[in-house]
């Protein structure tokens, strides 16, 4: 197994990511215990997710690109809103946004983001089943 160390510090002791390469086309990432700074990194990424409107922002940017006004009728908010929005989800590194015209474009332009909410949608589901009561004679 090859491991390699890295140190995405800038001062005080490092955060150890280490990542594992089992084989060719799998890569795993492990983090260590990481200090404050590189945890208060971690929470605002989660925290750009955690609000539904950002979500539903998302899930209309899966198939592709789309225009503000595009996602304004789709998720069926203010234009304010959805901007304001956008620009959380784009601060965090989620989303990128091409102007053409007069128009600005947003799309996805890290796909980790969507693996994460798979992880989470799938753990949903499988409470859900879990919690389901079911009967047979």
């Amino acid at each position: 197994m090859d491991a390699t160390n890295f140190d995405l510090s800038t001062t005080g002791p490092a955060p150890q990511f280490v990542l594992v390469v089992h084989r060719p086309s799998a890569m795993v990432l492990r983090m260590g215990k990481a200090n404050r700074a590189a945890l208060e990194k971690i929470a605002a990424s989660f925290r750009a997710l955690s609000e539904p409107t950002r979500l539903a922002i998302l899930q209309e940017l899966k198939p592709g690109p789309k225009t503000v006004n595009q996602l304004v009728e789709s998720v069926g908010l203010s234009q304010a809103n959805i901007s304001k929005q956008l620009g959380i989800l784009r601060d965090a590194g989620f989303l990128a946004r091409e102007q053409r015209g007069t128009s600005a474009h947003y799309s996805i332009s890290d796909h980790m983001v969507m693996d994460l909410c798979t992880l989470v949608c799938d753990r949903l589901n499988k409470q859900a089943l879990a919690s389901l009561e079911t009967f047979s004679i």
